[in-house]
């Protein structure tokens, strides 16, 4: 039992530590737009906010939501054992969990924010279940065939890329941009609504965006995948037995990672870019990982483990409220600082909202044992009031209770 408690406390230490790089990432996008922040010669910055933009991308950009990704799919494989040992049957609950990171997500999107993830998720998790009871050999399999598949694509790139192939051209880009500097910076919550719903610069193009959608599984499952073959495995169980994987793995995938994003963010125009950071976000994400997993192997970093852990545990609610808190910052109802705050400052504001995010949450997990969005995930989940799930008759309540941590996953 403590070795299972022991992994439950990493997965959520790993989990809270992915918030902390997606909150960084997705200030670009609060302060710069889902498409500005791409095409930042649009805006003035200066010199300190310049080598802070090649920061971002080179050490956090495309490398932390892989790790989301990883134990999303490491969660599946937990909840799945734990259904089974109360031998619930397993891919109802899984279609509601779906149904309801759908829902979330489109009036997230609808709302609130265009950055969001959790209707991608949503999505995946009825894909995923095509995996779901295979065997391990057969996930590492896959996510390896998967992986090969995306790196050919962007290794083909590289010889049939003329330059000339541009889904927006740069006149319509400017506009877009343009007016949505205006607008987020300046307007109404019912004119940002509107424009983030009804208008894009893809235009007549958007059929290739609608395209690429129905592709994104495939090219996106491999950490998924790996997840759930690292859950198969029981890796993460017993991080004292696999500290010196820990090790070697982030002491390897990490400096690798590191440079050919480096490559990416130095030589963005040439050819063969596109395939160093297919190749090197993800490699460096399952280094962070490892590198993260190493904190439980150490004494000294027990209270800062408990704060990783303390937002991991409440994720879903502290991924809305950043979008709620960045959004009253940066657009116009609130504060206005859309494209004004800067790279720099706006990284010092991400830190100060996770640390604040580390002690309030720490603080409510010592009144409450879920967060409010995880109450209602799991309430509809079960289709319980109690938020847990129904023994079924006959069952020992033994059973349920050696397994109910493992549920909090």
């Amino acid at each position: 039992m403590k070795n299972k408690k022991m992994r439950v406390q990493a997965i959520d230490g790993i989990r809270g530590f992915s918030l902390l790089g997606i909150l960084l990432a997705n200030l670009l996008i609060f302060q710069y737009g889902i498409w500005g922040k791409d095409e930042m010669e649009f805006f003035t910055l200066s010199p300190v906010d310049s080598f802070m933009d090649d920061f971002l991308r080179i050490f956090v950009e495309e490398s932390f939501m892989p790790i989301f990704t990883f134990l999303f799919g490491y969660s599946m494989i937990m909840l799945k054992e734990s259904l089974e040992e109360k031998g619930l049957k397993v891919k109802r609950y899984f279609v509601r969990r779906s149904i309801f990171l759908l829902v979330v997500g489109g009036l997230h999107a609808t709302f609130l924010w265009e950055g969001d993830i959790l209707t991608f998720y949503g999505i995946m998790g009825f894909f995923l279940l095509l995996f779901l009871k295979r065997k391990p050999t057969t996930m590492l399999v896959w996510g390896i065939l998967l992986s090969s598949l995306l790196v050919i694509l962007s290794g083909i790139g590289v010889f049939v890329d003329d330059g000339e192939t541009e889904l927006v051209s740069p006149e319509k880009l400017a506009t877009y941009i343009e007016k949505t500097n205006d607008i987020y910076g300046t307007g109404t919550y019912q004119e940002i609504k509107h424009h983030r719903n009804n208008e894009d610069p893809l235009g007549e193009e958007a059929y290739l965006f609608l395209f690429a959608a129905l592709f994104s599984p495939i090219f996106t499952a491999p950490m998924f995948l790996f997840g759930m073959y690292a859950a198969k495995r029981k890796l993460f169980f017993q991080p004292l037995k696999e500290k010196k994987l820990y090790q070697y793995a982030a002491a390897i995938l990490i400096p690798v990672g590191l440079g050919l994003k480096t490559i990416y963010q130095l030589f963005p125009e040439t050819s063969w870019a596109e395939l160093a950071i297919t190749i090197g976000g993800p490699l460096l994400a399952v280094g962070y990982i490892f590198g993260m997993a190493l904190l439980y192997c150490q004494n000294w970093s027990k209270e800062l483990r408990k704060l990783f852990e303390s937002v991991g545990k409440l994720s879903m609610t502290n991924y809305i409220l950043q979008t709620i808190v960045c959004t009253t910052i940066f657009y116009g109802y609130g504060l206005g600082q859309f494209a004004k705050m800067g790279v720099g400052f706006s990284i010092l504001l991400g830190l100060a909202i996770f640390g604040l995010q580390m002690c309030i949450s720490r603080y409510y997990l010592t009144h409450f044992r879920f967060g409010p969005l995880e109450k209602i995930n799991r309430m509809w989940t079960y289709f319980s009031f109690t938020a847990r799930p129904k023994k079924k008759k006959g069952k020992k309540g033994k059973a349920c209770l050696k397994s109910y941590r493992k549920d909090a996953i």
